[in-house]
């Protein structure tokens, strides 16, 4: 009866283990050109819950030409997606002006079951933000 017990507390365990995804890490998107417009995005995932976001513009007939944002706050994930949160008094100050509360992204991969030969790359897709301009933005993990 022990053995029947402990076999099925083993299983229960591995599946559980085999079900984790691991969102945490660093993803990065780069749009256009260098010299003209470029665009590049870096977003990291830390394994404690936090987040930095960095985003940065060159656009050679824009004012300013070059422009740096950042971001950052807490991380939380219900199923397969990601809910940014920021505390005003903690996470902005001169630096980090940009306001990630309200702001998801669903986390995209080739699920295991899928046998095929096509390449999916792992990414987080913002569908919902305050921020209007990261609201369609797909950022990839390296």
């Amino acid at each position: 009866m022990k053995l029947i017990i402990s076999t099925l507390l083993l299983i229960s365990h591995l599946t559980l283990f085999s079900q984790s995804n691991n969102f945490y890490g660093d993803y990065y998107r780069a749009l256009g050109k260098e010299g003209t417009h470029f665009i590049e995005y870096k977003l990291t995932l830390n394994q404690d819950g936090t987040f930095i976001f960095h985003s940065y513009s060159n656009n050679k007939q824009g004012i300013p030409p070059e422009v740096n944002k950042y971001g950052k706050g807490k991380w939380i994930a219900k199923g397969k997606v990601i809910i940014f949160l920021s505390n005003k008094q903690e996470d902005f100050d001169e630096k980090y002006t940009l306001d990630f509360n309200n702001s998801k992204a669903r986390f995209v991969t080739k699920h295991p079951r899928d046998k095929t030969d096509r390449i999916i790359k792992t990414k987080l897709q913002f569908f919902e933000s305050e921020i209007f301009w990261i609201k369609t933005i797909d950022i990839f993990k390296i």
